[in-house]
């Protein structure tokens, strides 16, 4: 079953059919519902005009044997007394169920002269235990009145040998000379059932048919809609297969949450291809880079084991420490390409760049307090780095300023050298790269301290540019949210 539904094709058919089928099932049993409501509604009012005809006749002390709705062949008929004794009932009446009285024959006919006393002790209105008054003061019927009312039941009749279901009216009447009478009158139902069982029937066959064509139609139409994305799972699956990153999925020519997948997908992919490119590069330059103080420090000891006396200490001790320098450049930059997040202590800038420019001759510090939260041997590693940068291109000077705009601490590194180019300010914090002026691996070092000054700089929320300096210089600027202050949140460009 899990296989069965695996897919988001199967699930939404089967959750559309699911959903449509409910609603079916529930307007189909509203719509017999009603349907059955109204035809024994309408089933009841025939039901009750036959019996206030019948009322009528009676009111207008027509004789028993002559009444004409005794004769209707579908409309079975009982009149009976305020002693439930029948008096009349239709022809050809067999058996009846759902009137209360049960009897299709009526009683002997009474003498005229128990007619009459009847009649004379229904009319002595000075007996206090007449029944009549007690009527005629609860149910206020004058004689020839007819209740306007009537009640209604459900039952069966026999009438020449057909049994059927029937909708029965009881309808009250007074009439002048046998006191209060009711009358209950029969209305078939079969048309209701008739009714009822051709609307079931005809759900019961119409319904799984357009279960059917839902089905069918969700079936398709997902298959068409998720068509681009079984497109994208496949060149995705190639694109991982051939390891090349330079291919890309196909992107719909719409604008749904589709389009905007393979657009996102593209967008990783390229993401992730300048990724693996800038890992290449930065693999390939430091080995390029490791090669020479390596082959350097190797031919110097090869040299020392033939011939003791030529060996150049201070040339190996300085291809040495340059190792060490670039091994630790090397760690830190793969720790921050891993992610390492720095630590939430605060730290003084000003005291920090105090401390970097002890010792640096050239070096002049204009700073007020401006604590940021961060690690301070990272910091400290980024004011070196703006530091021995400037001290290879300065003349006579360099000033460090730290002071506090908004809710930020902006800490300046200035030189008075030749400066950066314009077009050179952004390509300097790119790893292993060396300007023509510091092209030298003497003076120029391996091309690392700015692109990591700037790593850890964004690594701290915060920003590390190059411009020009009041003097003519270079002017590197760093920017680190103050600590405590509400940095807020970037908008998504996604959101409307």
């Amino acid at each position: 079953m899990s296989r069965l539904f695996g897919s988001v094709r199967s699930r939404a058919t089967l959750g559309a059919t699911l959903v449509v089928a409910v609603a079916l099932v529930a307007a189909g049993t509203a719509l017999l519902l009603s349907l059955r409501a109204n035809l024994t509604s309408e089933a009841g009012t025939r039901a009750e005009r036959s019996a206030q005809a019948v009322a009528s006749e009676l009111a207008a002390r027509t004789p028993l044997d002559k009444l004409s709705g005794l004769d209707a062949e579908d409309t079975p008929v009982q009149i009976v007394d305020e002693d439930g004794v029948l008096l009349a009932a239709s022809e050809d009446l067999e058996r009846i169920t759902g009137t209360g009285t049960a009897e299709v024959t009526p009683a002997p006919e009474r003498s005229d002269g128990d007619d009459h006393d009847d009649r004379g002790d229904r009319d002595d209105r000075d007996d206090p235990d007449d029944d009549h008054d007690d009527r005629g003061d609860d149910d206020s019927l004058d004689p020839g009145e007819i209740s306007p009312g009537a009640s209604h039941a459900n039952g069966t009749a026999t009438i020449d040998g057909d049994t059927e279901d029937y909708r029965f009216a009881s309808v009250e009447v007074e009439t002048p000379d046998r006191g209060r009478l009711t009358v209950h009158a029969g209305a078939p139902l079969a048309a209701e059932h008739s009714a009822v069982g051709t609307a079931l029937t005809a759900m019961l066959i119409g319904f799984p048919l357009l279960l059917g064509v839902v089905a069918a139609v969700t079936w398709l139409v997902t298959g068409r809609a998720l068509r681009p994305v079984e497109g994208i799972r496949r060149e995705m699956a190639a694109i991982t297969a051939s390891e090349d990153l330079r291919r890309r999925v196909p992107e719909p020519a719409t604008h749904d949450e589709i389009a905007r997948l393979a657009r996102t997908t593209n967008a990783t992919l390229a993401a992730l291809e300048s990724s693996v490119e800038r890992q290449r590069r930065f693999v390939a330059d430091a080995s390029h880079e490791l090669r020479s103080p390596i082959a350097s420090l190797r031919t110097q000891l090869e040299v020392a084991a033939a011939h003791p006396e030529l060996l150049d200490l201070d040339g190996a001790v300085e291809d040495t420490v340059r190792l060490q320098n670039l091994a630790a450049d090397l760690l830190l930059l793969a720790r921050l390409d891993a992610g390492e997040r720095p630590a939430g202590t605060r730290v003084d800038l000003a005291a920090l760049a105090r401390e970097e420019a002890a010792g640096r001759q050239r070096v002049r510090v204009e700073a007020e307090p401006a604590e940021v939260s961060g690690s301070r041997g990272q910091l400290g590693r980024v004011l070196a780095n703006l530091l021995d940068n400037a001290e290879r291109h300065a003349r006579e000077r360099i000033t460090v300023t730290v002071r506090r705009e908004g809710g930020e601490a902006v800490v300046g590194v200035a030189d008075d050298g030749e400066g950066v180019a314009e077009a050179d300010r952004e390509r300097i914090f790119e790893r292993f790269v060396r300007l023509d002026a510091a092209r030298s691996r003497d003076d120029g070092g391996a091309g690392l301290g700015l692109a990591i000054a700037r790593d850890v700089a964004v690594r701290h929320g915060g920003t590390l540019t190059a411009g020009a300096a009041p003097a003519g210089g270079a002017l590197f600027e760093l920017r680190l949210p103050l600590a405590g202050a509400d940095r807020g949140h970037a908008p998504d460009p996604d959101r409307p």
